[in-house]
């Protein structure tokens, strides 16, 4: 199974680490502030989840990144290539407490992520839910909550799909990253908070 490694403790963050932690599902979670900023969050979450520095969860197989817009040059900057390793993009272009877009200049936020991980598989997900239906119970309306994914790596798809299903989510694949991205970017795209459900 791979690693999971979250860069980024906020509200996305901990989401997907309490998601992670309903099923037991080791990872490693960091933020700007050290792991001993996060021992509340780790002792509330249980011994799946540990808290680390920015290089452990950077070196694992599939890296979750969810911090605040303008903050993410300065977290992601110094580390090593990536070298073909699964960043996942869990962010969107808006920041509280005024939540004003940023001016991507017409480009999808997941393309200017991506120049920010120089080496990485990228596959947007996570970022259209809002955190307590991210982190509650995917069949919690009757059917089964949907997850959507994309990017521009089958396999890289592939795998954050599993991680979805392992969660409980049905994922919903959107295509490549130039298509998806924009569909789940808050603000502009018609997907985020919409919470939909599958039902057999």
């Amino acid at each position: 199974m791979s690693s999971i490694g979250i860069l980024g403790a906020g509200n996305i963050g901990s989401a997907f680490a309490r998601a992670m932690a309903r099923h037991d599902i080791p990872a490693v979670i960091a933020n700007r502030r050290g792991p001993e900023s996060l021992e509340p969050l780790v002792r509330e979450l249980g011994p799946s989840i540990r808290a680390g520095t920015r290089e452990e969860v950077a070196a694992q197989d599939i890296v979750l990144v969810a911090v605040n817009w303008s903050k993410l040059p300065a977290a992601l900057a110094g580390l090593p290539d990536w070298n073909g390793r699964i960043v996942i993009d869990a962010n969107n272009p808006i920041e509280a407490p005024l939540f004003q877009p940023t001016d991507l200049g017409g480009r999808v936020s997941s393309e200017v992520f991506t120049d920010l991980v120089p080496g990485a598989r990228v596959v947007k997900a996570f970022n259209h839910l809002q955190p307590h239906l991210l982190s509650g119970d995917p069949q919690a309306e009757g059917g089964q909550r949907v997850l959507f994914y994309s990017g521009d790596d089958a396999r890289a798809k592939s795998e954050v799909g599993g991680l979805i299903e392992r969660l409980g989510f049905f994922g919903i694949d959107l295509g490549a990253l130039a298509v998806g991205g924009r569909l789940v970017q808050f603000p502009g795209g018609p997907l985020p908070a919409l919470n939909l459900a599958k039902f057999d």
